[in-house]
């Protein structure tokens, strides 16, 4: 098995620790009778040898012993090696990588028939990746399908044909009709599962017409089939880990998403395939769909309520990890969670234990359960927030979901104040303290919050780190407390000449609005600002109109800037300044199609410009009709971003409305 390695200078090679010169341990400890030693090998393998899926000069070292290793029955668990193998000469791991796999792609094909089933599932994907002979593929397949009796390697050689019929798609016919074969009895409801994924994804077309019921019913007979597997007890090492963190079920979480990833933006379909998952009898079924359903609602516009409701409905169930699953995606929906909001209310009268989630480390945070029904916007949140600012240390963060109760949270104003007012100035901490604070009182406009943050304002000490964070912060709810603050005004003129300069100056011209006051140094800093200094001084002086007169000449020349935030922020201040639509409407659509995480901003400007918008009607005509959310990306990232989504849908509607 290792024969040469001595000959290699390991410690002229690399990895992503630097030198090479522990891999020839790691290569033998692969092959150790030991378990918890092949474990740390194989750990030490991925962490480094192929950390993160790169490539290294010792990784290529390694190709001829791993096929060594993985020819030999005697050494154990060779299908992980196998496994290893395939991931090093992945397409997205280079050509170089590529190139020292399929040279010995050959010793994939008896391995493809070894006894071990880890092994032969292995080298079953191998063989489509790797073997330069589609027609011969094809044959091994058919027949290693003939004889197969284990479900796991059969669902890997449906994986495989899927993977054949999209890379050689000229002899493909054959593959598919082993697919379609597959995926109707008298296979198990497993394999047709499998199958109809992959004809999903590589052949469409195939797909009988009543492809949802027909997963939904097949999905439902597979779970009364499954019995639980052993509880291994994984070893303690990074790959021991992964498979703990793994689901129960792993093979039907990955059967569902494998037909949820094909139909892609087949939305209805996935809605309804969604909607039985979380009808099944079976937990781990719902599970599995609860978690799954978070990336489609991220990334796909459409009535989502029959699902949400659905999910609300695993509140009240025993198991816990369905219940803490459903809590995580209701979480992210804001008022998308609507229809489970009496489900959550529920959970939070029931569970007072759950309010407040402690960390081994940091502050407590608000629970998921009263942060998901916050944030849905339901008033029956106000009571809990309540109880919980009265007690002796108010979770940390609990300001910042206020903000989504709207009005309906006035009543939690004078506790967020005294909350302020007993943050220690001289605290490197005060400017994370008073963030969720200053957040909520700037969302419900509380005019009695002046004095306290006022104290923040005048109180902040320099040279703690703290003090530049805590004026942007109190220079922002000043601003929204309007005339209330204009006791706070000596200390905003005091911060003209710094860089708070464009909002300590919005902030005097809401309390006061004496635009001699604000102009100069908003001029100043629209032209020579730094970084965001010159966009906001836009935004700023927008907000003044015709006041702001003086300012046009610069902002036309912002206008052109090559930044688009700074394009998009002058274009709307010249609108409000000058109010004509004409050269400003060219850069708001251009800065539209350029970024979408703009169109935010130009659509709230557009539902203020009333008919001057109309000949933006179009984007706002293909936006409402787009399906997929406007910054989305495959998969579904950022649970803010179905907020930010939903407002600009909301502004869209209100423009058009308005036209």
């Amino acid at each position: 098995m290792f024969t040469g390695i001595d000959e290699v200078d390991w410690a002229s090679l690399r990895h992503a620790y630097g030198s090479a010169a522990d891999v020839p341990g790691l290569l033998r400890a692969l092959a150790s009778p030991d378990a918890t030693e092949r474990e740390a090998a194989l750990d030490g393998m991925y962490g480094s040898v192929h950390h993160q899926g790169n490539v290294y000069d010792s990784t290529l070292a390694c190709v001829p012993f791993l096929f060594a290793l993985a020819a030999r029955p005697e050494v154990p668990d060779r299908g992980a090696i196998v496994e290893l193998l395939v991931s090093i000469g992945a397409e997205s791991a280079g050509p170089p990588a590529r190139t020292a796999v399929r040279a010995h792609a050959e010793a994939f094909v008896p391995l493809a028939d070894d006894p071990c089933p880890g092994v032969r599932r292995a080298a079953t994907t191998a063989l489509v990746g790797f073997l330069d002979d589609p027609p011969r593929v094809l044959e091994l397949l058919r027949r290693r399908i003939a004889v197969e009796r284990d479900d796991k390697v059969l669902r890997t050689l449906t994986e495989a044909l899927g993977l054949f019929v999209r890379r050689h798609p000229a002899d493909a016919a054959g593959a598919v009709e082993l697919l379609t074969a597959q995926s109707r009895p008298p296979h198990s409801p497993g394999a047709r599962l499998a199958a109809l994924g992959q004809l999903a994804l590589a052949a469409p077309r195939r797909l009988p017409g009543d492809l949802v019921p027909t997963a939904v019913r097949l999905l439902h007979q597979r779970s009364a089939r499954r019995t639980p597997g052993p509880d291994r007890a994984a070893p303690d090492t990074l790959v021991g880990r992964i498979r703990r963190l793994r689901p129960s079920d792993e093979e039907g979480a990955y059967l569902l998403r494998t037909l949820h990833r094909a139909l892609d933006d087949r939305v209805a379909d996935r809605i309804a395939l969604l909607v039985g998952q979380l009808s099944s009898p079976d937990a781990m079924d719902r599970i599995n769909a609860v978690r799954m359903s978070a990336g489609l609602f991220r990334e796909w516009r459409a009535d989502h309520s029959a699902a949400v409701s659905l999910i609300g409905g695993q509140l009240d169930r025993e198991e816990d990890q369905l219940r803490d699953a459903a809590v995580s995606v209701l979480a992210e929906l804001f008022g998308l969670a609507a229809p489970a909001a009496d489900d959550l209310h529920a959970l939070v009268v029931a569970r007072s234990d759950l309010w407040v989630h402690s960390w081994v480390r940091g502050r407590p945070s608000l629970g998921p359960p009263l942060k998901a029904l916050a944030r849905s916007g339901d008033p029956r949140a106000v009571p809990v927030l309540a109880q919980l600012l009265a007690g002796p240390a108010a979770p940390a963060g609990l300001g910042f979901e206020v903000v989504h109760l709207g009005p309906a949270a006035t009543a939690l104003a004078p506790a967020l104040r005294r909350r302020l007012g007993r943050i220690p100035l001289d605290s490197p901490e005060a400017a994370e303290l008073a963030a969720p604070l200053l957040a909520a009182l700037t969302a419900l406009k509380d005019p009695a919050a002046v004095p306290e943050v006022v104290r923040l304002l005048r109180g902040a000490p320099n040279g703690l780190g703290a003090r530049e964070a805590l004026v942007a912060q109190a220079v922002r709810t000043l601003d929204a407390l309007g005339t209330a603050a204009r006791t706070a005004t000596p200390l905003l003129r005091g911060l003209l000449d710094t860089r708070h300069a464009a909002r300590a100056a919005g902030a005097l011209w809401s309390a006061e609005g004496d635009a001699d006051a604000v102009l100069p140094p908003l001029l100043k800093e629209l032209t020579h600002g730094r970084g965001r200094g010159a966009r906001t001084a836009a935004e700023q002086l927008g907000r003044l109109g015709a006041a702001a007169r003086d300012a046009l000449p610069a902002l036309r020349g912002l206008a052109g800037s090559g930044r688009v935030w700074e394009r998009t922020a002058a274009a709307q201040a010249w609108w409000r300044i000058d109010g004509d639509p004409e050269p400003v409407l060219p850069v708001l659509r251009d800065a539209w199609s350029e970024n979408p995480f703009a169109r935010g901003a130009i659509a709230t400007c557009l539902t203020e410009m009333g008919p001057a918008g109309a000949p933006l009607r179009d984007l706002l005509t293909a936006e409402l009709a787009a399906p997929r959310r406007h910054t989305a990306r495959p998969g579904g990232h950022g649970s803010h971003d179905i907020a930010r989504d939903e407002r600009l849908l909301t502004d869209c509607r209100t423009a058009l409305d308005g036209w």
